[in-house]
C-alpha cells in the first residue's frame, strides 16, 4: 500500500497517492451495502446500528488520515513528498438505501447542516488541518462506487487549489473595491434576476453568469457569511430549504436523478485573515448538458483549463426555473423523476 502527497513542481499543487483505494466497493447490490444499517449482527456493515437518523465515520479506504505513513523528500530533488495527512469522513443521509436530498424532509435536511457544521467545527480545530471541505457526489456519472445516499468531509492540510484561487481572487477585490465579490455578485445577480433559479430569505440561487457546466448552480448566502458556523439556525433551515429545491428542480430538469458535484466552500480554519473575504456558497456542477449527453472535460478544459460551456447561464437558469415549478407541488417529498439517469450518448472528444 502506497500512501502519500507528492507536490507537482510546474503548478505547485499537492496530490494525493492512495494505491489502496483501488480495491474500494464498487457498486455492490443493495444487500452487501456498507452504509446500510446493521440489522443482522452476523453481517455488520459501517454503520452497527439497526437504524439512524445521520451517520459519520471515518472512510475505511482514506486519501488523508490523523497518523499516516512517513513520508520524506529527497535533498536536492525538484520533488517534495509529505504524509498524507489529515482526515477522511463520510456522512450518511438516511437508512433508507433509496433516500435522496429530496426525500429526506426539511427537518432532517437541517440535522445534515448542523452535521456538516459540526464536523467543520471539530475538524478545523485540528493543528494539522488548515481547509474542511464538505462535498457530495452523486451519480455513477461522477464516480459514485455506494448508491447510499451519503457525502463526505475532506480536511486538508493546505488550502487547495480551486477555493485557494477564489480566495486569492476576492483578496485581490477587496484590495481593489473595498468589497467582498461574492456580496456584489449576490447584489447584481438579484438586480439583474434573469439568471436567479430561486431564492429565500436568505440564500440566493443562481447559474453562475461565467458557469462552467450548463447546468451549474451557485447558492450563496445572502448576507457576508464566512462558514456554516456563522449561520442562525434560522439560516441553516433556510439553506435547507433551498437545498430541496434546487435538487428537486434538478431532478425534474431531465425527469430523473440529475448526477452532480456539490461542493462547500467556506473560510480556511487555520489562522489568518479569512472572515472578511470568505463568503459561504455550495456549488452544485451537474455533468449532464442535455437529456442524454455529458459535459465532457477534454482538450480545452483539462489541457488547458479554459472551459467551454454548450448552454447560455440564462437560458439554463430559465430551464431551471420551470423545472423547479413543475417540481414545487412535491416540495417535502420524495421529487419526480427519481429514475436512474440514462446512458449518455458516445460524442468525440471536446463536444
Amino acid at each position: 500500500m502506497t500512501s502519500e502527497r507528492r507536490r507537482d513542481p510546474l503548478s505547485g499543487e499537492w496530490r494525493t497517492m492512495a494505491t489502496h483505494r483501488q480495491t474500494r466497493t464498487f457498486l455492490p447490490p443493495e444487500s452487501s451495502c456498507p452504509l446500510c444499517p446493521t440489522r443482522d449482527a452476523a453481517h455488520p456493515t459501517e454503520v452497527p446500528w439497526p437504524e439512524f437518523d445521520i451517520a459519520v465515520f471515518d472512510n475505511r479506504f482514506p486519501s488523508l488520515t490523523a497518523d499516516p505513513p512517513s513520508s520524506q523528500s529527497r535533498p536536492g530533488s525538484p520533488y517534495d513528498v509529505a504524509p498524507s495527512l489529515g482526515a477522511t469522513e463520510v456522512i450518511v443521509y438516511s437508512d433508507d438505501h433509496g433516500a435522496a436530498l429530496t426525500s429526506l424532509g426539511l427537518d432532517r435536511l437541517q440535522l445534515l447542516v448542523d452535521v456538516w457544521a459540526e464536523r467543520y467545527a471539530a475538524l478545523g480545530s485540528r493543528d494539522d488541518v488548515e481547509y474542511v471541505f464538505v462535498f457530495e457526489n452523486r451519480g455513477e456519472a461522477v464516480g459514485v462506487t455506494l448508491d447510499h445516499p451519503h457525502g463526505q468531509v475532506y480536511a486538508y492540510p493546505e488550502v487547495p487549489p480551486v477555493p485557494a484561487r477564489e480566495l486569492a481572487v476576492a483578496r485581490a477585490h477587496l484590495a481593489e473595491h473595498g468589497t467582498c465579490v461574492l456580496c456584489d455578485v449576490v447584489g447584481a445577480e438579484r438586480f439583474a434576476e434573469v439568471r436567479l433559479v430561486a431564492q429565500n430569505d436568505a440564500f440566493l440561487a443562481f447559474v453562475p453568469f461565467a458557469a462552467r457546466f450548463p447546468y451549474e448552480v451557485h447558492v450563496v448566502a445572502k448576507r457576508h457569511a464566512s462558514s456554516l458556523l456563522d449561520l442562525s439556525d434560522i439560516e441553516r433551515r433556510a439553506l435547507a430549504a433551498m437545498l430541496h429545491e434546487v435538487v428537486a428542480g434538478y431532478d425534474q430538469l431531465f425527469e430523473f436523478r440529475l448526477p452532480y458535484v456539490m461542493s462547500m466552500h467556506q473560510a480556511p480554519t487555520c489562522d489568518g485573515d479569512w472572515q472578511v473575504i470568505s463568503h459561504f456558497h455550495i456549488e452544485f456542477t451537474p455533468v449532464h448538458r442535455s437529456y442524454d449527453r455529458l459535459k465532457y472535460l477534454a482538450g480545452s478544459e483539462l489541457g488547458a483549463g479554459a472551459f467551454l460551456n454548450d448552454v447560455m447561464p440564462e437560458q439554463a437558469a430559465a430551464d431551471l426555473r420551470a423545472a423547479g415549478t413543475a417540481a414545487a407541488p412535491s416540495a417535502g417529498t420524495p421529487a419526480a423523476g427519481t429514475a436512474a439517469a440514462p446512458a449518455a450518448e458516445p460524442q468525440p472528444a471536446g463536444t
